[in-house]
């Protein structure tokens, strides 16, 4: 089957600054991410994706140097140039900052930026949840960089934790015009009967908004090797919450390299999805994120 890769990331350690990779180290949710301070590249992204046919992939922004959000745009053109890769961009910006307008206006204008994301501020755990914080999803001065992305032909990736989709989907109904991508399934990452319970009640709450997608990724147990035994629920739970019209399957590389190899992380996903249709799983894998991130035949893969 073609898949396009919904999410993932290129950098150059040797050229390029990335705080979280080249500072001190920050808390991770897989533990451990020594292993991903190295060159990753599209050399090394098409070692892992050969088993696959690569229909196409979207590049998600990688916590560049937050002062130079436009180089990170600029990078990756002539990495796009020289390999053909990534098809698309989901960029960087800071919508609380004064120069959200300047940025999101020079996104917009980029003919393969297709939308941005900027990590809302979150709570550790539910219990911590503290509505309207700075920086959060409901911080009027967030909104107000964010209320900038529909005039500008952007689309919204949001990677938030499942307790503050209460938020998302406010936010979604406040700006119906844009669209949503959530990333890496909500982030179940606490898999006793009681964190999966309050993430299901969280993501079906999201889900009711029509201008929300759910990106299927990011979801390796800490301390575990990838396995379809640990995420098969999780996978199906949010098929069946979103519907497969507004799921994508995305491989996380490398961050989700820390937890099992790309045939393991697709192959498990095509074995979850064994029995839905062909038509529901090309959907899926593939004319989802085309549809979502507008991709077309002349992109380049």
């Amino acid at each position: 089957m073609k898949i396009i890769d919904a999410h993932h990331h290129f950098w150059d350690l040797d050229a390029n600054y990335l705080p979280w990779l080249k500072d001190k180290p920050v808390k991770f949710r897989y533990g451990d991410y020594q292993a991903l301070k190295r060159n990753y590249l599209p050399k090394d992204y098409r070692a892992d994706v050969a088993p696959f046919e690569l229909g196409g992939s979207v590049f998600i922004e990688t916590e560049w140097d937050p002062m130079d959000p436009l180089g990170e745009v600029a990078w990756v053109a002539g990495v796009r140039a020289a390999s053909g890769l990534p098809s698309v961009m989901v960029a960087q910006a800071w919508l609380d900052r004064e120069d959200a307008e300047e940025v999101l206006a020079a996104h917009g204008a980029t003919d393969f930026v297709r939308g941005i994301r900027h990590k809302p501020a979150a709570a550790p755990s539910p219990d911590k949840f503290d509505p309207g914080a700075p920086g959060s999803m409901a911080d009027p001065a967030w909104r107000r960089g964010y209320a900038m992305l529909a005039s500008n032909g952007l689309t919204f990736d949001l990677q938030t934790p499942w307790w503050h989709l209460v938020e998302a989907r406010d936010l979604a109904e406040a700006f119906p015009d844009t669209r949503i991508h959530l990333n890496h399934t909500g982030l179940p990452a606490d898999r006793s009967p009681e964190g999966l319970a309050g993430w299901r009640k969280a993501m079906k709450l999201f889900a009711a908004a029509p201008n929300v997608a759910v990106k299927i990724s990011g979801i390796g147990v800490p301390g575990h090797r990838w396995s379809v035994e640990d995420n098969r629920a999780v996978v199906l739970d949010t098929i069946d919450i979103f519907g497969p019209d507004r799921c994508m399957f995305a491989s996380n590389f490398p961050v989700d390299s820390l937890v099992g190899s790309f045939q393991t992380i697709f192959s498990g996903f095509l074995e979850i999805t064994s029995e839905f249709s062909e038509a529901d799983r090309r959907k899926m894998f593939h004319d989802n994120a085309a549809n979502y991130y507008r991709m077309t035949a002349d992109e380049p893969v």
